[in-house]
């Protein structure tokens, strides 16, 4: 006799969910809006309880900064979410050619099923419950499984879910990296991945095994180009502030600057002052986040070390305030000058507090550099030259652009989020998120007055008039 092993427990979640969404492959705008408000009602009920729990993971974390760059993020997802969704299922008439007439034609918005959600440990909060709330507008069924680098937040997430919603409408997977490559190969309707492109490519993977339709919200280089029209202060705050939020744990942040040739000494006073005006103190100081882990922080500092051995210029601001023994793992800001070409800053997402400073002497000489590497997730430009801004803006290929700001482009709800080549693939936000969750399946009616007949055989001299007549009009 053979033994057949039992179905793990995310297979029969999973299967849950599977028979779920098949036997309701309609669902309501009452249903939709009914799930979409139940999340709006935890984040309004225990959003201090979840930002205690993010500060509890990082260490060091304001709760202001989850209520700003997770909670509110949220609340306006949602409020516009729900503004837009009727309009968003309403099947989308399309136009139907002569030859077809009198038939017409629609583009019906169906759910697709099963959603599967990785999210990450940066913004534990934001990152897993909005594409959650994108999957559920869509009409789908939803796994999320949360990062084991916040448990705190992640337990807390599983039990609200929990509460708020039956398994087979929502449900948190919770585990290490095992439970997530289980997770990556069960065969979701669409599995949403945010994190790493290491990892993500692994999770890409997975899913082509059953032939699951990914979106893959990754990292990538984001460079920011300062103009030789930009005023220096103006854009130094603004990039101390995309640079720092989170202590650069932000997959958008800008990860090194390209300034005109002589201009360096210049913006490292500049950010240096900007630094000091966010952040009077680095250590102890409740706005400014820990780096999430020992192992993540020795990272950043190896990083540092191999710059200076290599001959690079390390510019600390507010030196001393956190060192690599420090147990807040508060990292003071640093600015690098000088990088040799391989240097591993260079190479690698830095996703820290750290921010190389490159020169150029000819825009064109910033464009090449950006283009002889991968597609970055996200590019800032700062300038009063709208000349040189739309040859960026022409000549670049990235995710999405801000434009004399950082960040700011993410905050737009009517913006599509996502990244392009090795910095991901797909986004999401606004109508974007909800068709990329959503099967828009063709539909044609045809009319009792059609003369498909027409191109029926056998084929003669009816069918050569009739075809020849087409091909007048087209």
């Amino acid at each position: 006799m053979i033994s057949i092993p039992p179905p793990s427990r995310l297979q029969s979640l999973f299967d849950a969910q599977h028979r779920a969404s098949r036997a309701q492959a309609e669902v309501s705008l009452a249903v939709r809006r009914e799930r979409l408000l139940k999340i709006r009602t935890l984040l309004d009920t225990h959003g201090a309880a979840l930002a205690q729990a993010v500060q509890a993971d990082f260490g060091v974390r304001s709760p202001q900064l989850t209520e700003i760059a997770d909670l509110f993020v949220l609340r306006t997802l949602i409020s516009s979410t729900l503004k837009n969704l009727p309009r968003w299922m309403k099947p989308v008439k399309v136009s139907t050619p002569l030859y077809l007439l009198p038939a017409h034609a629609c583009l019906q918005r169906q759910p697709l099923g099963v959603v599967g959600v990785i999210s990450p440990w940066n913004y534990p909060v934001q990152l897993a419950l909005g594409p959650v709330i994108t999957a559920l507008a869509a009409g789908n069924r939803v796994m999320l499984k949360p990062s084991e680098l916040t448990p705190q937040t992640s337990a807390l997430l599983a039990a609200l879910i929990g509460q708020a919603f039956a398994p087979d409408e929502v449900c948190v997977v919770q585990g290490d990296g095992a439970v997530a490559a289980e997770f990556s190969s069960l065969p979701f309707d669409h599995l949403f991945f945010t994190g790493s492109t290491a990892v993500g490519r692994k999770v890409a993977e997975a899913a082509a095994a059953n032939l699951t339709p990914t979106t893959l919200e990754l990292g990538g280089k984001s460079p920011c180009i300062v103009d030789a029209s930009c005023d220096l202060e103006q854009a130094a705050i603004k990039i101390a502030h995309g640079k720092l939020l989170n202590a650069g744990q932000t997959c958008i942040a800008p990860d090194y600057v390209l300034l005109p040739r002589g201009r360096e000494a210049a913006f490292g006073e500049a950010f240096a002052r900007a630094v000091a005006t966010l952040f009077p103190t680095i250590a102890g100081n409740p706005d400014y986040a820990a780096i999430i882990s020992p192992r993540h922080h020795e990272r950043l500092q190896a990083l540092l070390a191999q710059a200076q051995d290599e001959g690079a210029r390390l510019q600390v601001i507010n030196p001393g305030a956190a060192t690599a023994g420090n147990a807040s793992r508060q990292m003071a800001p640093v600015l690098v000058f000088g990088l040799a070409p391989g240097a591993r800053l260079l190479q690698e997402e830095i996703f820290g507090p750290i921010l190389p400073v490159l020169a150029y002497d000819k825009l064109d000489e910033a464009i090449s550099f950006i283009n002889a590497r991968p597609r970055p997730l996200a590019l800032y430009w700062f300038g009063l030259d709208s000349a040189a801004r739309d040859q960026v803006l022409a000549r670049t290929v990235s995710g999405g652009v801000t434009v004399n700001d950082t960040l700011m482009h993410i905050a737009h709800p009517n913006l599509p989020f996502g990244g392009v080549g090795e910095s991901g693939w797909g986004a999401y936000h606004g109508e974007t998120g909800f068709l990329r969750l959503t099967q828009q399946k063709p539909v044609l009616f045809q009319s009792r007055w059609a003369r498909g007949d027409l191109f029926y055989p056998p084929y003669g001299k009816r069918f050569d008039q009739v075809m020849g007549l087409i091909k007048r009009l087209l």
